[in-house]
């Protein structure tokens, strides 16, 4: 029986496509994108490399490798005004915002920026030159290109790796510096024009205009200037000609007890001829209102607040504060031409002076106006300085060679003479163009073609819901022209741990926050975006390429470890981990009980073997309930806290015990999951705000000295980043107590999901020798030599695609037979390691009804593809099958063999792809090998 597969557009299609329409080329800013040549950076990453470079007549840095481009705009401050695809021409950035924000002593500052857009759905290069910079924000300095550094150290295995990676990856790395926002603290210095203190009667020159929707309506109530009497959001003021001297007017004034308006809240108006300049506080919503815009400055109206509007080359700068606080700048809006009126008190919306139409309170309420003061300009020999209380800011670009990938982060350097606390750290706000659009409301958005993930990344096994925890697809509310009526459209990207980091930074020291890795993806096919995401792990972790042939012992007698390591080192075994259940206590402190161990694990070593363990942390309890996390969110139940003297201790033990072993893994269950601690008392961290933080840089660089040390790590949690080497590939611990049979195609289908975003060697999978959760002898396989062809067939399962499993028993074989059955997987995995540890392009899921298979590629090795196919039917099959080899770097003729023998050649079509016809054998496997012909 034959089963020709229909002919289909495969995934290896889209580069030919992109590559056709490569000529084209499109602007920003007058810039226009050069045509690329049709190289698929997939399959030949050489040609793409890294540059930083200013264009000095644009005023623009630019950086850039022929597959990205990334294009900040410096003056007058430094903001993003470009990023895309140079593969698709698809421009990302719809409109300019701050490049970072940050929130330092309580006050958010913007880091760089421009405003001004007149709308947020795109950017046109003819608006560029006419934004202005976001008050109160970070003022760019300079720029300098440093090496590209290590994020830290890799001490490198070469014995499990099928290929030398670099690290760092090479690429070029750029600092932005800048300086504090300008002291809007200072007292105004200006000649004081005109002063009303509002104390017995108003001064010459006032008009009072009371609402007439009350008979009791004043602006001076019961004889007291300045005290508004009126019903909630009706108007009720005093104006004056505007002082033809003033540049600057500040209002002192205390909402009262009206904590009902807001349009109709207390304020000014600076009325000119071709507009109106409307500054007030919204007493019920407790924030500022300018021109009609709510801002998210808070205020608090049982206290007194200052507003001040400077005037300054054309633009009126609004500024707040309460109390002895520092002004606030709130928003600059135009007026270029001078206020003839000023207003202040209830001016009403837009400063007209009306009540609100559809006004309901029947109370009469009081709020107070208690000074205004007109200065004339400031002195000449006074200049903005940047705030002294406050740290210098970098801003930290890496670009990669060979990859559409862009590194982001935040360095906050306390030059100031006194602690900085900062409460958080927003490293990317990026508002980006909307891949899907919907009127109403919508209940599974498509995101933006771009894939972002950082290093505060935990809680889950997959990148997706790990990368939850810090990477944010927000609604923009400002975007008030996108098509969702209720501003819906996840359009904002924003990277920042959702707590945190809210720590002090002593004068002199640093913080460097998380970082953000941004991927531009350039098709929407899932094997692209797949292949893509797995080259950005090849880049930025390439420890998880490091895949040892494993297994788990149940047993912690140094007799049977001596046992398995005699047996793995006949097989060619190259670690052992000392299993969940196994008994080891890698927490004991006893002298003789670790020099037990380094005996074992010096003999592993002499047998090119390594030696580890199993270790618990979350899900259980500390030593004492008082260090365990407690008055947070704890996601298990029970957590010991980090930032405690028992978690502290902890993670120092481990170190000690693997120092005085020699142990080189570390299987590390329920590692940290983001727990929080509100407990005060713990000596690491200061409360709930900081607990977060302080845990996770707790356990990021305990992983970072494994990862120094040649320690492999396997992790069931997303800390890839961070230094671990391995997570679970898909995992389900019931599965396990399946029938034999059934285990086998499920384990082939974790493998086929479980590589479309991990590369085969970033996850393990499961194999029972012995009984686990159940299932008695029917879900195990010992006896081993009485269940061969099972073993051979979960053998055949991992090694060919590349995973690594944990085989946990007493031992890896028992007969001779058995003992030669893993030895010639084994041999075969480490035969073909290269082309076996390169991606996998997936081609027909397994379900028990037909063969299910996939095709390893490696374009820059000998081997070039090799796939693998399995047929789970009880009868042999014959089936005619297309192999895509297009990211294998295979064109037009290639040698192909069945298992290594017999090789003949073959024509591929133009998409690059083999159509073979394959013989599988009942519930069994074969393979072919591709490489370019020998001419």
């Amino acid at each position: 029986m034959t089963n020709s597969l229909r002919p289909f557009l495969p995934c290896h299609c889209l580069p030919l496509f992109v590559a056709a329409f490569l000529p084209l080329t499109c602007q920003l800013s007058g810039q226009e994108v050069a045509p690329q040549a049709p190289t698929d950076w997939l399959v030949n990453p050489a040609p793409f490399k890294a540059t930083i470079r200013e264009d000095i007549p644009r005023r623009e840095l630019v950086l850039e490798n022929g597959l990205i481009r990334r294009t900040l705009r410096l003056t007058p401050n430094a903001t993003t005004i470009d990023f895309q695809s140079l593969v698709t021409g698809e421009q990302l950035l719809r409109a300019v915002g701050p490049e970072a924000l940050v929130t330092l002593n309580g006050a958010e500052f913007p880091i760089g920026g421009l405003e001004g857009q007149p709308l947020q759905n795109y950017l046109k290069a003819e608006w560029i030159d006419k934004l202005r910079p976001i008050p109160n924000a970070y003022q760019f300095v300079d720029w300098r290109e440093e090496p590209l550094a290590a994020r830290f150290a890799w001490k490198k295995r070469p014995e499990w790796l099928s290929r030398d990676l670099p690290w760092p990856a090479p690429g070029k790395q750029v600092v932005l510096s800048f300086a504090p926002p300008a002291d809007g603290a200072a007292e105004l210095k200006g000649r004081v024009v005109f002063s009303e203190p509002f104390v017995t009667k108003l001064k010459d020159g006032w008009k009072t205009k009371a609402s007439a929707r009350h008979e009791r309506s004043s602006f001076e109530n019961e004889g007291k200037p300045g005290e508004i009497y009126a019903l909630p959001d009706t108007s009720v003021y005093a104006e004056r000609p505007w002082p033809a001297e003033a540049t600057s007017v500040e209002v002192t004034l205390d909402a009262g007890d009206d904590t009902l308006s807001n349009a109709w809240g207390p304020g000014m108006a600076l009325l000119a001829s071709d507009r109106a300049v409307t500054f007030l506080v919204r007493p019920n919503q407790q924030c500022y209102e300018v021109n009609g815009s709510v801002l998210e400055h808070k205020f608090d109206r049982a206290k007194p607040a200052t507003l001040r509007i400077r005037l300054d080359k054309g633009q009126a700068i609004c500024e707040g504060r309460q109390g002895e606080q520092p002004f606030q700048r709130i928003a600059v809006v135009d007026c270029p031409k001078q206020p003839t009126t000023f207003r202040v008190g209830k001016v009403g919306r837009n400063g007209d002076g009306k009540d609100y139409p559809d006004a309901k309170g029947d109370k009469l309420v009081r709020s107070h106006i208690l000074q205004v003061t007109f200065r004339a300009a400031e002195p000449a020999d006074v200049a903005a300085q940047p705030r002294q209380d406050l740290p210098e800011i970098q801003i930290r670009y890496a670009i990669y060679d060979g990859i559409p990938l862009l590194e982001k982060w935040l360095v906050v350097k306390n030059t100031s003479a006194k602690p900085v606390r900062v409460n958080k750290t927003i490293v990317e706000t990026l508002k980006v163009q909307e891949n899907e659009s919907a009127t109403e409301p919508n209940i599974n958005w498509e995101f933006p073609s771009l894939y972002v993930e950082t290093d505060y990344a935990f809680l889950a096994m997959n990148g997706k819901s790990a990368n939850k925890q810090a990477v944010k697809w927000l609604p923009d509310r400002s975007y008030g022209t996108q098509v969702s009526y209720p501003l819906e459209t996840p359009c904002l990207l924003e990277v920042a741990p959702e707590f945190g980091p809210d720590v002090d930074v002593a004068p002199g020291d640093e913080l460097t926050s998380i970082r953000s890795f941004e991927l531009l993806r350039d098709g929407t096919d899932r094997e692209r975006r797949g292949l893509a995401q797995r080259r950005m792990y090849r880049t930025i972790a390439p420890w998880t390429q490091e895949n040892p042939v494993m297994v788990h012992l149940i047993s912690n007698d140094p007799a049977a470890i001596r046992k398995i390591i005699d047996q793995g080192a006949e097989v060619g075994v190259e670690m052992i981990i000392l299993s969940f259940g196994s008994g080891m206590n890698m927490e004991s402190r006893d002298p003789k009980y670790q020099a037990v161990y380094k005996e074992v694990a010096d003999y592993a070593r002499s047998k090119g073997i390594v030696l580890g363990a199993y270790s618990l942390l979350a899900s259980r309890g500390a030593g004492t309930a008082a260090d365990n996390c407690r008055g947070g969110r704890v996601r298990y139940g029970v957590m010991p806290c980090l930032g405690a003297r028992w978690g502290h201790d902890y993670l120092a033990q481990l170190k000690s015990f693997m120092k005085n072993t020699g142990f080189a893994i570390l299987e590390h269950d329920g590692s940290y999951p983001g727990d929080t601690c509100a407990c005060l008392d713990h000596p690491f961290h200061r409360g709930l705000e900081d607990s977060q933080w302080v845990q996770h840089q707790a356990i990021s660089e305990f992983y970072q000295w494994c990862r120094a040390e040649g320690i492999y790590l396997n992790i069931p949690d997303w800390y890839y980043l961070n230094g671990s080497n391995k997570c679970a590939m898909n995992y389900k611990e019931n599965n396990w107590s399946l029938p034999r049979a059934e285990q086998e195609i499920i384990e082939r289908q974790n493998i086929f999901d479980g590589t479309w975003e991990k590369t085969s060697s970033m996850g393990w999978m499961f194999v029972p020798l012995t009984q686990y959760h159940g299932g008695g002898a029917a879900a195990s396989i010992e006896p081993l030599h009485e269940h061969l062809d099972h073993y051979e067939a979960r053998l055949s399962n991992l090694f060919g695609a590349g995973v690594q499993a944990c085989y946990r028993g007493p031992r890896i074989y028992d007969t001779d037979t058995t003992k030669a059955l893993v030895k010639k997987w084994i041999t075969f995995y480490k035969q073909h390691r290269e082309v076996l540890d390169a991606d996998l392009i997936h081609l027909r899921r397994p379900d028990g009804r037909d063969w299910d298979g996939f095709v390893h590629v490696n374009p820059q090795g000998t081997e070039k593809a090799l796939a693998f196919f399995y047929n789970p039917l009880a009868a042999a099959i014959e089936r005619e099958i297309r192999v895509p080899l297009h990211y294998a770097g295979l064109t037009n003729r290639v040698q192909v063999s069945v298992e290594g023998v017999s090789p003949s050649i073959q024509q591929l079509d133009k998409t690059d792809t083999a159509t073979v016809r394959v013989k599988i054998p009942a519930r069994g496997r074969t393979w072919l090998l591709f490489g370019k012909p020998i001419e």
